[in-house]
């Protein structure tokens, strides 16, 4: 069972409880056969869910309306897309307005590579300043 509300997905912790992942921490996920595939900044979920309802659909829904800017940029060897995103917090203010960015690398790119890491942090600074964010 998983839990969706307007400002984050909940997923079993396995220990009976529930672990909160707020919408703009959700860099990736999928569904496949039965199972919700969900990768954070910190950690991935993966949950079984036998009758899913409209689960899919609203986390679909909540990742993309949380995305202001999103680039990808071909590194000659995989790629990386920079997204800049606005947090869904349950009480807004003026001092949380600030977009949280990520920079999510392709499958082929290395993102340990030390060169490849500085160039994808050079695509993230220009990407902001376009943005003016």
């Amino acid at each position: 069972m998983v839990v969706t509300t307007g400002h984050a997905l909940y997923v079993p912790d396995g220990g009976g409880g529930f672990t909160r992942v707020p919408w703009e921490r959700v860099l990736r996920a999928s569904w496949q056969g039965d199972w919700l595939h969900v990768w954070g900044d910190d950690a991935e979920h993966h949950v079984r869910l036998v009758e899913p309802g409209s689960v899919p659909e609203v986390v679909q829904e909540r990742v993309t309306s949380t995305v202001v800017v999103s680039r990808h940029f071909d590194l000659g060897r995989g790629g990386v897309r920079i997204v800049g995103r606005r947090a869904t917090h349950e009480r807004p203010s003026p001092a949380r307005e600030e977009l949280m960015w990520a920079m999510v690398f392709d499958d082929g790119a290395d993102s340990e590579d030390p060169g490849t890491r500085a160039e994808a942090e050079q695509l993230l600074q220009a990407v902001r300043r376009q943005v003016g964010l």
